[in-house]
C-alpha cells in the first residue's frame, strides 16, 4: 500500500462561531454546512469540524479540544501572510522560522485557533 495524500482531518471545537471566524475570515477557507455537519475547504482538502467530542463514530479514542498540531502550506510569501495576520491583530505564537516540511525546507510562523490547536503556516524556500 502507498498513501497518496491527505483528504481531510477532524477538529472538535467548543465554539463554532469562533472557528468560522478563524478558518474562514482569518485563513480564507470556504465554510460549508451540510445537514448539520460543518467543514472548511481549501484547495483539494478539508477540515471537518465536530461540535462535541466523539460526535460522529468512529472517532479518535481520546478526543480533546486543542490537541491538534498541523501545518498548512500558504500560496503567498510567508512575510505577506505575517503582515496580513498582524493587520487583523491576531496573535502570532512564534515568528518566522525555518523548518523541514515533507518536500524540503519551509519558512513557518505559528498561530493558535480558538480551541488552542497549533496551526503552522508555511511556504517552501524554493
Amino acid at each position: 500500500m502507498k498513501i497518496k495524500k491527505i483528504d481531510h482531518f477532524v477538529i472538535t471545537t467548543k465554539n463554532l462561531e469562533k472557528s468560522i471566524a478563524f478558518y474562514k475570515d482569518l485563513l480564507g477557507m470556504k465554510h460549508v454546512e451540510n445537514k448539520g455537519r460543518h467543514a472548511f475547504i481549501f484547495g483539494n482538502q478539508k477540515i471537518n469540524i465536530h461540535l462535541k467530542k466523539g460526535e460522529f463514530q468512529p472517532a479518535a479514542l481520546h478526543v480533546e479540544y486543542g490537541s491538534q498540531d498541523y501545518c498548512l502550506i500558504v500560496k503567498e510569501e510567508i512575510e505577506l501572510v505575517k503582515e496580513e495576520i498582524e493587520k487583523k491583530e491576531y496573535p502570532i505564537i512564534e515568528d518566522i522560522v525555518k523548518r523541514h516540511g515533507s518536500q524540503g525546507e519551509i519558512k513557518s510562523l505559528y498561530i493558535r485557533d480558538p480551541d488552542g490547536n497549533l496551526v503552522e503556516l508555511s511556504n517552501y524556500c524554493n
